[in-house]
Parts: C-alpha cells; structure tokens; sequence
C-alpha cells in the first residue's frame, strides 16, 4: 500500500473540517508519527476532487490551500515505488458437486466447505488467482442440454452457494468458457453469473453477456478473457473476433489474462501436438497456435485447459503459457485415476509490464486417504515431474527450466 504523509496541524485538519462541513467522511488515517497522519495516496485525490468541485459554494467555510495539497499528492506519487512484481495462481477444472439430477444429488461432505482445505493457503498466496469453472451455478431448473451421444454426455450443476467456496479459497477470476457452462441453457448461465456476482468473483467466456472482465486490486487493473470451441461460449474458432476482443481488453488493463478451453480430452491427450485437436468429432482447437495468437493479440498470460490432464508449460515473447492445467477439483463423474487426478497449481511472478519472472508448480492430486475427490496437497510431487517430462519432450526448445524437485520455474 502506498501512503502519504500530512501535517495535521497544516493540512489533514483543516482538510477534515472542510469534509466534513460538506457531509463527506474523511479516511481514517493507517497510524500517527511524530505528528503526521499517514494515509493511502488514493484516498487524497477525492479529498482534492471535493474541494474543487464545492470551493465556489463554501467561501464562508475553512479552506485548506489546495496549492499544499496537489503538491503533497505529486510528491507522494512520484516517491511511492510502483508495484514492479506480480503474482499469479492458475488451476484446471473446478465442478464441485452436483445437485443434478434432483433425485440423486452427489454433493461432497460438509456440503463442499472442505473442498479446498488442502491447498487454501496455495491459493491464497498470489495476488491472482484464476480458474475454470466446469459446469453452471443453479439452484434448480434450467433446460438441461441433449447430446448426440449419450455415452459421453454429463450435465453439471453445483448449489449456487458453492460459489462462496471459491471465494473463501481466494478466487478472483473463474472461466466459464468451457463446454459444460452452457449445459443448463440460459437459466445456467444467468445463475452462475448471479453466484458470482454475490460472492465477488470476476468471470469471462459466455458470448455476448459476460465475454471479457476486468479486475482491478492494489491499483492494478487485470483484465481477463475466456475462450472456448463450444456454443454459448467466446469462440476460439473465431480467430479474428479473439484477436479483437484481447485487443479491446489489452486497452483497459495493465495485464491481460487469458483463459483457453481447448484441445483433446483425457489420459491419451497429454501431449501437445501443435495441430488442430478432435475429441468425440468435435474440433477443439489448436492450442500452440492460439496460445500465440492470444499473446500476438496482447495477452500477458494463457492458461490452458479441457484435456483433464496436465500438458507442458512454454514462453513466448516472455510471456507464459500453461497448455493445460488438467483437473483440481472434480467432485464426481470425472475420471481421477492415473494422471487424470493431477491437479497441479502453478504460481507464476511478472514485472509489471506481465514479462515472466520465475514460478512454481505445486503438487496436488484429487485423491485423499479416505477417498475423498478434493485436492491434497501431494509430497512426492507427481505433477511437477509429469509436466517436467511433458515441456522437455513437447517443447524442447522452450527457455524455461523446471526443478523436478522443488517445482521451481526459472529462465535457463
């Protein structure tokens, strides 16, 4: 935080009468030192702002000099350190439980307050926090999706409360460009953006209601844009809607998130093939490809998702790039036997300009001793090996290099 400091006698007490007698409450100030209050800078630009607005209507009250103001407001500014370091946290898939069908919910116990216990504090430790909601916020209702065949159709729909669970466990930004958003018609979509409104979580990917969002925490302005093949959702086919959109996004935001469902799906998928990917017929992208062109397009990050596996890392113009994160947290109808139960969390550092620094993969694995499906913290590390293996294999020229003990990410 950045703070300036004002004499009481010379500035903030004048200044706090002149608030006052205008009904405006005056911000208590963060301590007292040797006669000083020291308060946030942008707490003062307000104060400046009022009294210009209502000098003309108050020539009878107490006027602090505005001269001693503006310049205490510069040389604050000018002296307050930028924040020059940016920390970022990513996960996969989230679905939580479902409450469908109504007949036979299958909801996690303590109706899902434990669900990210294990890696809370992993979560909560970046300064963004990002992932992908897989399926719809609702209550009840909504016109539930057919599909063509039935074997590999699943509908997901979790208790519009469970959006408080995200937030507790320090979600920012979710995705909900995937291919199970839309899986309740417009009932779903309205409910999940009604939970995340409610919980204070931001949310990008559904066509023409809710395509991009912008963030903004301790002065930094995150903007944020999810992609997808599906109905319903940004399109990732789109190439030149997607470069405009990142280009409308990258105006408004001093970084610019990018969230991508796309590519193959399950254990068979873990590579990447820097080619258009199928599953079930359906095209589902090129992720090498959009993952540059989000970047090209002014992308600072791309995190990917959709093949319920873990894929490779990269760097691109600097930027990083997470394939796919996999699976976090599944409750049920998810496979998360084998390296489909990965669920690393991958904790990046940027300079200010969204350059990439250095990171970290966290281990986890959707697996806990009494069979519970939440993430668990895992010690012997399985995810940092798997996408190790993977970015050494996949993207060999890559300048990233990742400790296969400590999950370190560093520049080679």
């Amino acid at each position: 935080m950045n703070l300036v400091a004002i004499n009481i006698q010379y500035g903030i007490g004048r200044v706090g009468v002149f608030c006052r007698n205008l009904g405006h409450r005056l911000p208590r100030p963060i301590f007292n030192f040797k006669g000083f209050d020291f308060l946030p800078i942008d707490t003062l630009a307000p104060i400046l702002y009022i009294i210009t607005m209502n000098r003309q209507k108050t020539k009878n009250l107490p006027v602090p000099p505005l001269s001693a103001i503006a310049i205490a407001i510069a040389v604050a500014a000018a002296a307050a350190p930028a924040k020059d370091t940016l920390t970022f946290a990513a996960v996969g898939d989230i679905m939580m439980g479902l409450n469908y069908p109504s007949s036979a919910p299958s909801l996690p116990p303590e109706d899902g307050a434990l669900t990210f216990e294990s890696v809370g504090g992993a979560l909560r430790g970046a300064g963004v926090t990002v992932g992908n909601l897989e399926g719809v916020l609702l209550d009840s209702g909504g016109t539930v999706k057919r599909c063509a065949n039935p074997n590999v159709c699943y509908a997901f729909r979790m208790p519009e409360r469970y959006a408080k669970h995200l937030a507790n466990a320090g979600f920012d930004l979710v995705s909900v460009a995937n291919n199970h958003s839309g899986d309740f018609g417009d009932a779903g979509r309205a409910g999940t953006a009604r939970a995340l409104k409610a919980a204070g979580i931001g949310f990008a990917g559904f066509e023409g209601t809710a395509e991009s969002y912008v963030l903004e925490k301790e002065g930094v302005r995150y903007g944020f844009a999810g992609f997808a093949p599906n109905v319903g959702t940004v399109s990732l086919h789109d190439h030149q809607r997607a470069r405009e959109l990142i280009a409308e996004v990258r105006k408004k935001s001093d970084i610019v998130i990018v969230a991508m469902h796309i590519g193959a799906e399950g254990p068979k998928s873990a590579r990447l093939t820097r080619q258009n990917e199928t599953f079930v017929g359906e095209n589902r992208g090129n992720p090498y490809q959009f993952a540059r062109l989000a970047i090209d397009s002014g992308a600072d990050i791309v995190f990917g998702h959709g093949p319920h596996v873990a894929r490779a890392v990269d760097l691109y113009k600097g930027k990083f790039i997470a394939y796919s994160l996999g699976n976090f947290a599944t409750n049920t109808s998810v496979n998360i036997s084998g390296i489909s139960g990965y669920a690393p969390i991958v904790k990046i550092r940027t300079d200010a300009k969204g350059n990439f620094i250095d990171g970290e993969i966290i281990s986890a694995i959707q697996d806990g001793e009494r069979g519970e499906r939440r993430p668990f913290l895992d010690p012997s590390g399985a995810c940092i090996k798997e996408i190790k293996r993977l970015t050494e294999i996949d993207i060999p020229e890559s300048p990233l290099f990742i400790d296969g003990k400590t999950g370190k990410i560093t520049l080679k």
